[in-house]
């Protein structure tokens, strides 16, 4: 029996967008695109190369996001009180993974606009590689940042399920620091932020450039 992890991408889309003004799982992206190409289809479509299944965690706007999930192959797991934070959608997304037979997860907030697939590539390999030496989870990181996907073996996905649901996502790392490995990427949009339209509207700009 292979050794390697079965992943599942978990893609965190159950927030109320409160200072976008919009869903930003809908924001066309890249910005400049037209048709259905959003932020959520480009998620799932950057996903599925990397793993066995994609699980979309929604909240109120699960009716308006399971079409695009439908339609990119992709699983919706509804939120039933997104008030209680992003934890609650963490937890949600990660009980998914187990029930869908997966070990392990590729986790990303739909606003963390896809990284390219030689990135996503880079990570996976890494991960396989660093579960092999005992390590629960790989994470990208440039000179500016860490950033998402964060890939988690069953053991920190346990953790995470066995934590509180008053904690919140830092606090379970912490518990498993000596385990994290970072790895090492240019992708310029590890370093992307879309939470307001401002920031939005200068990712579009720079796509345009």
């Amino acid at each position: 029996m292979s050794d390697t992890p079965r992943i599942c991408g978990v893609i965190l889309a159950a927030g109320a967008s409160s200072r976008m003004g919009r869903d930003k799982a809908l924001l066309p992206w890249p910005p400049t695109a037209t048709g259905d190409s959003t932020l959520l289809s480009a998620a799932i479509l950057a996903l599925k190369p990397f793993t066995e299944a994609v699980i979309v965690v929604a909240g109120r706007n699960a009716e308006q996001l399971a079409p695009v999930a439908n339609r990119r192959g992709a699983s919706i797991a509804i939120n039933p009180d997104p008030d209680r934070g992003q934890f609650s959608s963490i937890q949600i997304g990660l009980r998914a993974v187990l029930d869908c037979g997966c070990d392990a997860a590729m986790l990303t907030p739909v606003d963390c606009p896809p990284l390219s697939a030689a990135t996503l590539e880079l990570l996976r390999e890494s991960f396989v590689s660093a579960v092999a030496r005992g390590i629960r989870a790989v994470a990208p990181e440039n000179k500016v940042r860490r950033g998402h996907p964060l890939l988690m073996s069953r053991q920190l996905i346990e953790a995470f399920l066995s934590a509180p649901a008053t904690s919140n996502a830092r606090e379970v790392k912490l518990t498993c620091e000596e385990f994290f490995e970072y790895v090492a990427v240019a992708d310029p949009l590890l370093s992307a932020d879309v939470n307001t339209p401002e920031q939005y509207a200068a990712l579009a700009g720079k796509h345009a450039s």
